[in-house]
């Protein structure tokens, strides 16, 4: 048995349906039967997997799957070992205990009025916040604006000073593209008036 490629039934329905290789190349390659490729081409088998692209994953070539397209007594070479697929991990949400969760609020209040330059956006993710809290913070009518005290959101922990300071930096570039944007355009006005 040789090395298999990262999702073996996936990647042959991929080559299946994407390639003219023989049902025995893609076989060898996939470590499947030759008759069990024959089904994922007739659609009796893997039926409801979803195609996965060996050459994004970089198990194999485009230049290798054109070889061995040309040359049906070839076969296919894995580029990439399993344990060498990165599989990116999904960054779980932050938890924040009760005691704290009043300073997130109070933070939104603080960027909105020490850093309003910045998107809804940009403070939800430096606080953990969602943007609907941020708009309404900003505009006044959370549920409980009149006990809210405005804190810095990296006295309290909830961000660093470096992303901080990314973000204002950001929203600053952002603002100077709108205004080079705007005189662009009112450039533009005036030249179509003329």
């Amino acid at each position: 048995m040789s090395e298999a490629p990262f999702m073996p039934k996936a990647t042959a329905v991929w080559l299946v349906e994407n390639t003219t290789l023989t049902f025995k190349q893609i076989a060898e390659f996939c470590n499947l039967h030759e008759l069990e490729v024959k089904g994922i081409a007739d659609g009796d088998v893997a039926k409801g997997i979803k195609a996965y692209n060996p050459i994004l994953a970089g198990q194999l070539s485009r230049e290798e799957i054109e070889k061995c397209s040309k040359d049906k007594t070839k076969k296919l070479s894995l580029l990439k070992k399993i344990e060498e697929v990165e599989i990116k991990e999904r960054k779980k949400p932050k938890y924040t205990p009760l005691s704290k969760r009043q300073d997130r609020p109070d933070a939104i209040l603080w960027l909105c009025k020490n850093a309003s330059e910045l998107t809804d956006g940009q403070i939800s993710k430096l606080v953990g916040s969602t943007k609907g809290t941020v708009s309404l913070i900003r505009k006044r009518s959370y549920w409980n604006f009149s006990n809210l005290k405005p804190r810095d959101p990296v006295i309290l922990a909830l961000c660093t000073q470096e992303a901080f300071q990314k973000s204002l930096d950001k929203a600053k570039r952002r603002i100077e593209r709108e205004k080079k944007a705007k005189l662009r355009e009112e450039k533009k006005a005036q030249a179509a008036s003329l």
